[in-house]
């Protein structure tokens, strides 16, 4: 199944910052998409989200290389899960260990979102504010929830989402990978249908582009996801571009034989 995948994506610096923090991965022939949003000075956000999902990668990659989603016997997304938590949290031991062995890199972080696509489910991964949405005949439908000021406050009921945005500014996160010698990662298991496209996005794209608009670029190209990502990704710039902007998109294929 991951072999009939489609992706694409798109990484931009935006049209207000001199570096980009964002990084994006994808592998084709095991079913991996990676997207990290960094943070740190002096270059410290790069090296994150590069060290991040190159270790997502990497240890994901090795992992099914050997044990392929689609012989180990499970359905139900458990094995997935398993691999991307383990996948994440190595991932969180190096970037801790570079922030602390260079001082120049201390407190760096980064945000990351992880798609694993097997033959009957998709298991996400996440940590931060990078999301990942299910576009499906028409309808965009986020699935990761953000660790994040704002969320938490909706979460909590004390303010709407429009209410939050105006009361906290722009996105401050309560979770990152990196920070911490530990992290909590939270990961969900979808079944994907024929024609589905996962999205994943930093919030240099969804800062600055409606749901709505969203969801016409991607049904407007169609198979096209080279066109749909870059499209995105100008969308945002020409509403602004005030932060990085990343997509990387998946495509199942529109049968399952």
């Amino acid at each position: 199944m991951p072999s009939r995948l489609q992706f694409a994506g798109c990484t931009d610096v935006g049209m207000v910052r001199e570096h980009n923090e964002d990084q994006i991965a994808w592998n084709s022939e095991v079913g991996i998409a990676v997207l990290a949003d960094g943070m740190g000075g002096h270059l410290a956000g790069e090296v994150a989200s590069r060290l991040a999902v190159h270790t997502v990668v990497d240890e994901l990659r090795g992992a099914l290389t050997e044990a392929p989603l689609s012989e180990s016997g499970s359905d139900d997304g458990t094995d997935a899960a398993y691999l991307c938590v383990s996948a994440v949290t190595q991932a969180n031991t190096v970037v801790y260990q570079a922030a602390q062995a260079d001082p120049s890199h201390a407190g760096m972080g980064t945000t990351i979102v992880v798609a694993l696509c097997g033959s009957d489910t998709c298991t996400v991964a996440h940590i931060g504010d990078s999301r990942l949405y299910l576009y499906r005949q028409g309808n965009l439908q986020q699935i990761t929830e953000d660790h994040s000021v704002v969320q938490d406050a909706i979460r909590r009921g004390l303010c709407s989402p429009e209410e939050a945005k105006r009361t906290f500014g722009k996105n401050i996160i309560t979770r990152a990978l990196g920070v911490g010698a530990d992290v909590e990662v939270d990961t969900r298991v979808i079944q994907p249908a024929p024609g589905d496209v996962l999205l994943l996005c930093s919030d240099g794209l969804t800062d600055q582009v409606q749901d709505a608009d969203i969801a016409l670029t991607l049904g407007n190209f169609g198979a096209n996801l080279d066109g749909a990502a870059r499209d995105l990704v100008s969308l945002a710039n020409a509403r602004g571009g005030h932060d990085n902007v990343s997509v990387v998109l998946v495509r199942y294929p529109l049968t399952t034989e």
